[in-house]
C-alpha cells in the first residue's frame, strides 16, 4: 500500500531509519538539514506539546554532521511553569550527539493594550505547482524550478509543503514551519557559485502556528566576514508574515555545492 512521504521510519525499539527523502546534497551518506531539525522538532511536541500553549522558538545546535544510519532521540523537560515550558531533545547516533534542541513554549493570552512597530514585507507565491514542490524564488529571475538560476547576488526565497517527518505519523503546523524555516541557510547563502556555507544552528521564533500547509521564507538579511555567515529571513503562510528563521554558518567551500551541475538541482532533499 502506498503511503506519504517521510525523512524516517520508526521502530517499536524507538529507532528512526532515514528513507531516501533524508538524503544530504552535502553527501551520499548525510542527513539533510531538515530531517535532523524536524525530527527534533517532531519529538518535543510529541512529548511536551500543550494545546494552551505556543510553541514560540525552537533553537537546534548542529554539532556534527549526521549520518544516513539509525537515530535515537533523548528528551528531558527543563521548566514546567505556569506560562513558560522549556524542554530539550538531544538526536544521536549511536553514543555521539549530533543535534540538540530547545524548545520555549508560551501560554497563549490575551494581548496587551495599545499598538506597536512592524515591519512592512510582502510575499508572492508561486502560481500552481504540485503538493511537496520546492519552489526556489529570487528577484533576479522570479520563481523557476532550475535551482542554478539563482546563483546570483539578488534576494532569494523558498516555497515548499513539506513532506511528514516520521511515516504514519501526519506532520504538524509547527513542525511544517520548523523545515521551511531551515531553508534560511539556502535564502542566505546561495551565491554566484553555489552555496559555500554550511549551517550550525537554526532558530525558528513563531509568532503563532500558520494557518496554510504551504509555507514560503524569504530573506531578510546577509552578513558575511572571514568565513562566517549569519542570515535572517521572515515565514509567511497565506494569512500573511507570523515567524523568523535565523542562521549562522561556517565555510565550506570543499564542499561547494553548484547547483548548476547536474544531480545538484534543490528538491524534498536540500
Amino acid at each position: 500500500m502506498a503511503t506519504r512521504p517521510a525523512h524516517f521510519i520508526s521502530d517499536p525499539d524507538g529507532n528512526f531509519h532515514p528513507t531516501e527523502n533524508a538524503r544530504s546534497r552535502w553527501g551520499d551518506d548525510m542527513l539533510n538539514g531538515p530531517a535532523v531539525v524536524s525530527l527534533a522538532a517532531f519529538t518535543l511536541e510529541q512529548r511536551f506539546g500543550l494545546p494552551e500553549f505556543l510553541p514560540a522558538r525552537l533553537t537546534v545546535d548542529l554539532f556534527k554532521a549526521a549520518r544516513r544510519v539509525p537515530t535515537t532521540v533523548r528528551v528531558r523537560l527543563i521548566r514546567d511553569g505556569r506560562r513558560i515550558r522549556n524542554s530539550e531533545c538531544d538526536v544521536l547516533q549511536g553514543e555521539a550527539i549530533v543535534a540538540r534542541a530547545t524548545m520555549v513554549q508560551y501560554r497563549l493570552s490575551e494581548p496587551p493594550p495599545g499598538e506597536e512597530w512592524m515591519a512592512h514585507t510582502e510575499f508572492t507565491p508561486p502560481a500552481g505547482g504540485d503538493r511537496h514542490g520546492y519552489f526556489i524564488g529570487s528577484d533576479d529571475v522570479g520563481w523557476l524550478a532550475d535551482g542554478g538560476a539563482h546563483q546570483n547576488t539578488s534576494r532569494k526565497r523558498v516555497y515548499h509543503c513539506p513532506i511528514d517527518v516520521v511515516a504514519g505519523h501526519d506532520i504538524t503546523p509547527f513542525v511544517r514551519t520548523v523545515v521551511v524555516a531551515e531553508a534560511t541557510s539556502l535564502v542566505s547563502n546561495l551565491g554566484t557559485k553555489g552555496i559555500g556555507y554550511i549551517n550550525g544552528d537554526l532558530t525558528v521564533a513563531l509568532s503563532r502556528l500558520p494557518q496554510s500547509e504551504h509555507i514560503g521564507v524569504q530573506g531578510d538579511s546577509h552578513w558575511t566576514s572571514e568565513g562566517i555567515s549569519v542570515g535572517a529571513g521572515t515565514l509567511f503562510d497565506d494569512a500573511g508574515p507570523f515567524a523568523t528563521g535565523l542562521v549562522t554558518a561556517i565555510a565550506n567551500p570543499a564542499a561547494q555545492i553548484d547547483f548548476s551541475k547536474p544531480d545538484t538541482i534543490p528538491t524534498l532533499n536540500v
